[in-house]
């Protein structure tokens, strides 16, 4: 039987991206200061996560999927590669303003690949710190598209304050931008088609404008409206908040006051922890989970039951529906 798998991270770095790994959850990161993106959670060609503790110990999530699928995804063992990805943001700039095409357009692309819906939780942020989602109320597809093209966005797009505990659901389809002074957890499919519509108007590393992509991004947005945070739902479990259902993913928040059961159900189950510890039972012989790690709990597991220590427990919670 498949063990409960931690994952090591993988880094993306990009000119917004900063050293903030390190201060929220203790990582030692290499020189530098733009580690944009820590991937979680990934099966995406050369992008894999390796497991990091047991067993299993450097065993890729592709090399799972490939041998022994089944046990990992259970009742979604028709999925040849993973279906999600599951990244944390450190936001130490404004990104830039993009889109990503939905399921229809990016089957198009050459060679095909998935739409991307996403969801953003705020993790913590500095006073002030804004998402754009979304237009402006009564801006239109032609009004964008002017500002757009004249180098305007801003005078188009949505903006609101976040907070931490804030979640931001993104359809395929919307444009959006993480602001600076934000660290973020986001879960989406497994897809890395997006269009960069606009990059404030600022030069990258290598002192030329970023490409920009405002004819096919103006091609795959297809929700216009501003966009708010969502309203968490409670569920039975009065440790849990429903965030997001939608037909990729179900995200959830848990605050466990002790301990926390999952699993059992023929699904496999993520997990990121963002305050605290979760310990497995001792049988498993894995080292306690802490802010920053993250471990995929395979279909075949029976339910497992998980304790939750150290001042206030939070985690993440993702599955498939």
């Amino acid at each position: 039987m498949l063990p409960p798998l931690i994952l090591q991270p993988i880094y993306r770095r990009y000119i917004w991206g900063g050293r903030g790994f390190e201060k929220a959850f203790g990582r030692t990161l290499p020189a530098g200061d733009d580690f944009a993106e820590s991937w979680q959670l990934v099966d995406r060609g050369a992008d894999q996560s390796c497991v990091a503790a047991g067993p299993l110990a450097g065993t890729t999530l592709h090399e799972l999927m490939a041998t022994r699928r089944k046990e990992l995804m259970g009742r979604h063992a028709a999925f040849e590669a993973f279906p999600l990805l599951f990244k944390l943001l450190d936001c130490h700039l404004d990104l830039s303003v993009q889109v990503h095409p939905d399921d229809a357009r990016a089957a198009l692309l050459d060679p095909p690949d998935r739409g991307k819906t996403e969801a953003w939780y705020v993790i913590a942020a500095e006073p002030g710190s804004r998402i754009f989602a979304g237009l402006r109320d009564g801006v239109s597809r032609d009004t964008f598209a002017e500002a757009l093209r004249a180098g305007r966005c801003e005078e188009a797009i949505h903006a609101f304050e976040v907070h931490p505990g804030d979640c931001v659901f993104i359809p395929a389809g919307t444009m959006h931008a993480l602001g600076a002074g934000l660290l973020v957890a986001e879960i989406q499919q497994s897809s890395d088609v997006t269009y960069r519509l606009h990059d404030w108007n600022r030069l990258g590393p290598d002192g030329m404008p970023r490409p920009l992509h405002v004819e096919a991004g103006l091609e795959a947005t297809t929700r216009l409206g501003p966009v708010a945070p969502v309203m968490p739902a409670a569920t039975d479990d009065p440790s849990v908040r429903r965030l997001v259902t939608c037909d990729y993913f179900i995200f959830e928040e848990v605050r466990p006051s002790h301990a926390w059961e999952v699993g059992g159900d023929d699904v496999c189950h993520f997990l990121a922890v963002l305050d605290g510890e979760l310990t497995f039972d001792a049988s498993w012989n894995l080292p306690p989970l802490r802010a920053g790690d993250g471990v995929l709990l395979p279909a075949c597991l029976e339910r497992q039951r998980l304790t939750a220590s150290g001042g206030s427990p939070r985690f993440l919670h993702v599955t498939l529906p």
